[in-house]
């Protein structure tokens, strides 16, 4: 899997990252949705740099004139509900792009420490031969992304495959290393060290569908 650390070169990228972090920053919902989408829309323009692209001619009211535009098919896929904002930021870019959405839970047992991911609800249009981009803001694990890609199997097979988080953990980077393709490539705004014995990540930010739409009943 071909890996691109925004963070590891220094941009604007890196406020939006410190204001989604900072507790107290966190307090304004509408703030902490509005970051999301922008470093939904930087990792958006950094991945169409990977697309292929075709000369088309263009007419102006003045004259004809060529540019290049990319001709991929793409299908943007987000993981509900804390992937709504980073979905927004996305579409934003790829405004012409298919939309599917899937909702995948951490359903934990008897001992809270340990979970399996429920996935309920699909909605998804043919993925055979388009441009799949998967996105969830929070990479922990790395379950909910391999559990909601298998899933969306029966859909078709994409032609190339991008995955999209905000924040992401050494132990599901390395997860999804493993369980996708080499082609794959993993687009992500800041890789943390490790997570805590709940599978938060540290130092992270908390839990992100919380912050985006407020607190939910656990279950």
């Amino acid at each position: 899997m071909h890996i691109h650390n925004l963070s590891e070169t220094p941009s604007i990228l890196n406020t939006f990252i410190a204001e989604i972090r900072d507790k107290t920053v966190q307090k304004d919902s509408m703030r902490f949705r509005r970051n999301i989408e922008r470093i939904g829309e930087i990792l958006g323009y950094e991945l169409s740099k990977s697309f292929q692209y075709k000369k088309q001619k263009i007419e102006t009211p003045l004259a004809t004139t060529e540019t290049v535009l990319h001709k991929n098919n793409i299908v943007l896929c987000s993981i509900l509900r804390a992937g709504v904002p980073l979905h927004n930021g996305l579409l934003n870019y790829f405004d012409a792009a298919e939309n599917a959405f899937i909702s995948a839970y951490r359903q934990h047992k008897q001992n809270p420490e340990t979970f399996e991911i429920i996935v309920e609800y699909l909605a998804c249009p043919s993925l055979e031969g388009k441009t799949l981009i998967l996105a969830d803001p929070m990479l922990a694990t790395g379950q909910s992304m391999v559990a909601t890609f298998e899933a969306l199997k029966p859909f078709g097979t994409p032609k190339e495959i991008h995955l999209v988080s905000v924040i992401g953990a050494k132990t599901g980077v390395d997860f999804a290393k493993k369980s996708f393709s080499k082609n794959t490539h993993l687009w992500i705004g800041s890789i943390d060290n490790t997570l805590n014995e709940k599978g938060y990540i540290i130092p992270g930010l908390g839990d992100a569908g919380d912050l985006a739409f407020g607190n939910k009943l656990q279950q």
